[in-house]
């Protein structure tokens, strides 16, 4: 399976197929950064609440959905309380396949095609 097709969602991955970097040999210019991408995790409620800091402070989130610890009722809930947070700050909102929102700032656009399709 090429790199592509892993960076895509094609064909099953494990974090063995991911490389771990350090960070240390990068010069991450944080302070010259406006927007950080940001990842973490939805197993409840109150997770959101960190979620909508970041995005009205300007940061993209990619937020993985942990089904089997909320109810579909509360997902939907969340759901909607993150669409209603990208919509007030000008931002977009998806849902990659099962288990992943992507929230973006105002001004920041998500494709809902993939590159080269």
């Amino acid at each position: 399976m090429g790199l592509m097709s892993k960076l895509l969602g094609g064909g099953s991955s494990s974090t063995e197929d991911y490389l771990e970097l350090d960070v240390d040999d990068f010069d991450t210019g944080a302070s010259n950064t406006r927007v950080q991408v940001r990842f973490t995790d939805i197993s409840e409620k109150n997770d959101v609440i960190d979620i909508k800091d970041a995005v009205y402070d300007g940061d993209i989130v990619v937020a993985d959905i942990i089904r089997h610890t909320t109810s579909d009722r509360t997902m939907e809930h969340i759901i909607d309380e993150l669409k209603q947070v990208a919509n007030e700050v000008g931002g977009d909102i998806v849902q990659k396949e099962d288990d992943q929102l992507i929230i973006t700032p105002g001004g920041v656009g998500i494709s809902r095609s993939k590159l080269g399709r």
